[in-house]
C-alpha cells in the first residue's frame, strides 16, 4: 500500500501530482482546494467540466491517513477513474450496483482493512443502514461529493438520494472535512449546496465557467441530416458526440451515419442494459468513434478525447448544455460544440417538460427553456451568454464562438420571406410548416388540391426549388421570430408583429450564408501512430484508450518526441508509473517513425 505524506509544504503535493498524474502545476482553483480540505474546511467547489475537479480530491487522499470516500452517482465515471487510478499505481476501489454480491464484500473487507486510498460510492448506498454502520469503523479523513448540483431542489438533475448526505455526515463520531464538486452550478444551486451541506460559503472555489478551448455555434434553418453527415465525415477518426432529445430521433441519426460507413454507437433508455452498456464500451474504447444519444448518456463519461459535440435538436436548458457540450475536449485540446435548432425543438422540450412528475418545478424549467432559446437567437458572444447565465459578470468576448467570429456575407431575401408570409396569410394562419412549403412550390398533393390552395396567387410562386429547401427557409424566418409556431398537437405557423412589418416594407430581411463544416484537427502521421498504439495497448489491457494516455498527451508527445526516460517524463500527463509501464514502447515508435522520416 503507498506510503502516506506529511504534508508541510505545497511543494510536496506537487511532488505528488507530477510523480501520480504527470503534471507539473495545479490549475487555477485545484491548490486552493487542496489546501482548504487539509486545513479541515468544508469546501465547495465549482470548476467547469475538464477543469480538474478529480485531482482536488485524488491529490488529499494521497497523503491523508485513511480512505477518501468519494459518493458519486455516476458508475461509468467510477469505473473509468478508478481504472486510471490502478494504472497509476494508486489502490481504489468502487462499490455500486454493478457488483455481485461476493464482490461487494470482497471489497468491503479490503476497505475495512484500510487497502484503499479512494473508495466511490453511488449515493443510494446510504439509504442501508447497515452500510452506514461499516463505514463508521473504518478511517475516512474526507468525504468528496461529486456532481453537487444533484442535492439542490434548484439543480437541473435533482435526485432525492444526495439529500441524505448531511446525515450520513453527521453519523461520524469523527467527522470527515467535506468536499463538494459541481461544475454547473447557477447562485441559487450553490446556495443551496452550502446550505444543505453546512458548508461556509467563503470557502467557495470558483474558477470561472469559461472553457477556452471549446468553440460554440449555433446553426438555424439549415438541413440537420445533411451537416450532421457532412461533419462526421470531415471528421472522420476523431470521437463525437450526437446528442437528441428523443429515443426516435436518436435511432433516426444512427441509421443514416451506419449507411454511410460510420463507426457509430447509441444510448437511449429505450435500449436493454445489456445494449446500453455494449455501445457506451464500444464508445469508450475507440471502437465506435460516434455516440448518438439522448441525455441518459454521459454523465460521468471520462472519456477525455471528445473532439466534439453536436445538439441535433436543443436541449430543455442551459445546465444541460453546457454539461453535455463540456464533454468536448475534457484533455484541453481545442474542440467544437454546435447546436443544431429548429423552432419544432420548442415545441419538443415544452411536452417533455409538461410530462415532469413534479408540476411544482414545472414553472422554473419553463423559465429556464426561454434562456434555451435566447442563447439560440442571440446574436452577441455565445460563451459570454454562458457564463453570465451561471452568474458571472464583467466578461469580454471570447473572439473564437461563431458569432464572435463570424464573416459570412448576408444576402437580401425580403421578397422571398414576403412571398411566404403572404402564403401564410392566404392560408388562414392555420397549417404548418409542411403544407406551407407543398403550397408555395405548387405541390399537388391531394391536401393541398382539397384545400383548394392550387387556386391562390401565392400557389407555386417558389417553384424554382424543392419542399425541403422552402422547409428549411421558413425555419429560417421562423428563428428570426417573422413567423411564430402555435403549440398544440400539431403546431401552427402564424405571422408575428415583426413579420407584418416585413410584409409591409417596413423592415429587410438578410440571411447569412450556410454554415459549412470544417476539419477541426490537422493531420499529424506520428500522432496518427501513437494513436494506434494507443489502442493496441488498451485492448490487451482492457481499458478505455484514454487510460492508457489522453490525446493533448499524444500531440505533446508528437510534437516533442521523446528519446530518453528525462524526455519522457516531460510530456504533459507523464509520471513514474506511465514511463515505466508504457514508456518503451512509445519511444520505440517514435525511434522508428523519425527514422523512415531521415
Amino acid at each position: 500500500m503507498m506510503k502516506n505524506l506529511e504534508v508541510t509544504s505545497i511543494e510536496q503535493l506537487q511532488s505528488v501530482l507530477s510523480t501520480y498524474f504527470g503534471y507539473s502545476s495545479f490549475r487555477t482553483g485545484q491548490e486552493q482546494a487542496i489546501q482548504n480540505v487539509l486545513h479541515g474546511r468544508d469546501t465547495l467547489c465549482v470548476m467547469p467540466t475538464g477543469g480538474g475537479k478529480s485531482i482536488c480530491y485524488q491529490v488529499p487522499a494521497m497523503v491523508m491517513e485513511g480512505t477518501v470516500l468519494v459518493v458519486s452517482p455516476l458508475i461509468s465515471l467510477m469505473k473509468d477513474q478508478v481504472d486510471a487510478l490502478l494504472q497509476i499505481g494508486v489502490q481504489a476501489a468502487y462499490i455500486n450496483s454493478s457488483l455481485t454480491t461476493e464482490e461487494y464484500f470482497g471489497i468491503m473487507e479490503n476497505a475495512l482493512a484500510g487497502a484503499y486510498k479512494l473508495l466511490y460510492v453511488a449515493p443510494e448506498r446510504f439509504e442501508s443502514q447497515s452500510f452506514i454502520q461499516q463505514i463508521n469503523k473504518m478511517d475516512i479523513p474526507m468525504i468528496a461529493i461529486d456532481e453537487a448540483h444533484c442535492i439542490s431542489q434548484w439543480g437541473h438533475d435533482f435526485r432525492p438520494s444526495y439529500r441524505m448526505m448531511h446525515t450520513v455526515i453527521n453519523s461520524f463520531v469523527k467527522k470527515p472535512v467535506v468536499l463538494a464538486l459541481t461544475a454547473t452550478a447557477t447562485p441559487a444551486v450553490r446556495d443551496d449546496i452550502c446550505h444543505q451541506l453546512n458548508i461556509d460559503p467563503e470557502f467557495t472555489v470558483m474558477t470561472g465557467f469559461e472553457r477556452s478551448n471549446l468553440t460554440f455555434s449555433v446553426v438555424k434553418g439549415q438541413d440537420r441530416d445533411k451537416f450532421v453527415k457532412a461533419y462526421v465525415k470531415k471528421n472522420e477518426g476523431e470521437a463525437g458526440i450526437i446528442y437528441a432529445a428523443t429515443r426516435k430521433a436518436v435511432d433516426q441519426v444512427y441509421t443514416m451515419l451506419e449507411r454511410t460507413g460510420i463507426a457509430v454507437a447509441r444510448y437511449h433508455a429505450g435500449l436493454s442494459d445489456t445494449v446500453r452498456q455494449s455501445e457506451q464500451d464500444r464508445f469508450l474504447m475507440d471502437e465506435a468513434t460516434v455516440m448518438v444519444a439522448t441525455n441518459a448518456f454521459g454523465m460521468g463519461i471520462d472519456k477525455s478525447n471528445i473532439r466534439y459535440v453536436i445538439h441535433y435538436q436543443m436541449p430543455k436548458n442551459m445546465e444541460s448544455y453546457y454539461q453535455e457540450a463540456g464533454r468536448a475536449g475534457r484533455d484541453g485540446l481545442d474542440s467544437h460544440c454546435t447546436l443544431l435548432f429548429s423552432s419544432q425543438d420548442v415545441i419538443t422540450q415544452r411536452f417533455l417538460i409538461d410530462q415532469s412528475q413534479d408540476v411544482n418545478r414545472i414553472p422554473g424549467e419553463l423559465e429556464k427553456l426561454q434562456s434555451m432559446i435566447d442563447y439560440c437567437h442571440t446574436e452577441s458572444c455565445l460563451q459570454k451568454f454562458i457564463i453570465s447565465y451561471f452568474g458571472e459578470s464583467d466578461l469580454q468576448d471570447c473572439n473564437r464562438c461563431a458569432n464572435c467570429t463570424d464573416t459570412r456575407e448576408r444576402a437580401d431575401v425580403t421578397v422571398d420571406v414576403q412571398k411566404v408570409l403572404s402564403c401564410v396569410i392566404r392560408m388562414g394562419q392555420r397549417f404548418g410548416k409542411t403544407m406551407i412549403a407543398q403550397v408555395l412550390t405548387g405541390s399537388r398533393n391531394k391536401k393541398v388540391v382539397e384545400f383548394g390552395f392550387d387556386k391562390l396567387t401565392t400557389y407555386g410562386i417558389m417553384k424554382g426549388r424543392n419542399a425541403k429547401e422552402v422547409s428549411d427557409f421558413i425555419e429560417f424566418i421562423i428563428s428570426e421570430n417573422f413567423l411564430g409556431v402555435e403549440n398544440g398537437q400539431f403546431p401552427i405557423i402564424y405571422m408575428t408583429e415583426l413579420g407584418k412589418d416585413v410584409l409591409t416594407g417596413k423592415t429587410k430581411v438578410y440571411r447569412k450564408a450556410t454554415v459549412e463544416t470544417k476539419q477541426i484537427t490537422q493531420d499529424d502521421p506520428l500522432f496518427d501512430q501513437l494513436r494506434a498504439l494507443r489502442l493496441k495497448i488498451a485492448q490487451e489491457a482492457s481499458v478505455p484508450p484514454f487510460v492508457v494516455f489522453s490525446d493533448k498527451s499524444l500531440r505533446d508527445m508528437a510534437a516533442k518526441m521523446p528519446m530518453t526516460d528525462e524526455a519522457f517524463l516531460e510530456v504533459n500527463g507523464v509520471g513514474d508509473a506511465k514511463l515505466e509501464r508504457y514508456g518503451e514502447a512509445f519511444m520505440e515508435e517514435i525511434k522508428a517513425f523519425s527514422k523512415q522520416m531521415v
